[in-house]
C-alpha cells in the first residue's frame, strides 16, 4: 500500500510539474544578416580630379547603401591592380546607417603603368564590411560603365603624351 501511495504521489507531482511548465520555448533573437547580404555598391560616374592632385590621378564616385539589419562599417576599400594606389573620401573606416546611402569618392593614382591593365575588362572593388554579426571581405563588380570609365582613365593616365591628370 505504501508503494502504491508513493507511486500516486510521484505521478501527481510529475503531472503538476509538467502542467505548470512554461508553454513556449523562448526563441533566441534572430541573428542579424551578414553585411555583404545587405550592402549594395553602385557606380555613379567619373568626377573631376581633386585640386592639387598628382599627375596620373583620376576620381570616380560610387554609392554604398545599407538595406537592413544593423549599421555597417566600411573598414577598407581597395582595388586589385598593383600599379594603382586608391584613396577614398570619406576615408575608411566609416559607418553607414540602415536605410541610407553614402556617396564615396574614389581617387586612384597610377604609380606604375606597367602594372595596370590596358583594358579593365571586369574590374571590381574590394570592400571590407563589418556589422554586429561579422566582418567580411567582398568584391563588388560595378558594371560595364565602370569598366569603360576605368579603362579610359587608365589609358589617359598612362598614354605617352599624357603626364597630366584626367579632368573627366
Amino acid at each position: 500500500m505504501l508503494g502504491a501511495l508513493t507511486a500516486v504521489l510521484l505521478l501527481t507531482a510529475g503531472g503538476l510539474l509538467w502542467a505548470t511548465r512554461p508553454q513556449g520555448r523562448q526563441q533566441a533573437a534572430p541573428k542579424p544578416p551578414f553585411p555583404s547580404q545587405v550592402v549594395d555598391v553602385g557606380y555613379l560616374g567619373p568626377l573631376p580630379v581633386p585640386p592639387g592632385a598628382r599627375p596620373r590621378t583620376f576620381a570616380l564616385e560610387v554609392l554604398l547603401s545599407v538595406e537592413s539589419g544593423p549599421p555597417v562599417t566600411t573598414t577598407r576599400l581597395a582595388q586589385p591592380y598593383a600599379g594603382i594606389v586608391l584613396t577614398s573620401a570619406p576615408r575608411a573606416p566609416f559607418r553607414t546607417a540602415v536605410g541610407s546611402a553614402r556617396k564615396i569618392v574614389i581617387t586612384m593614382h597610377v604609380a606604375d603603368c606597367g602594372n595596370v591593365p590596358t583594358d579593365a575588362g571586369l574590374p571590381f572593388l574590394d570592400v571590407t564590411l563589418r556589422n554586429a554579426r561579422a566582418i567580411q571581405d567582398h568584391s563588388f563588380i560595378l558594371g560595364s560603365r565602370y569598366a569603360q570609365d576605368l579603362s579610359q582613365a587608365l589609358q589617359v593616365a598612362c598614354s605617352n603624351e599624357s603626364g597630366n591628370h584626367q579632368n573627366a
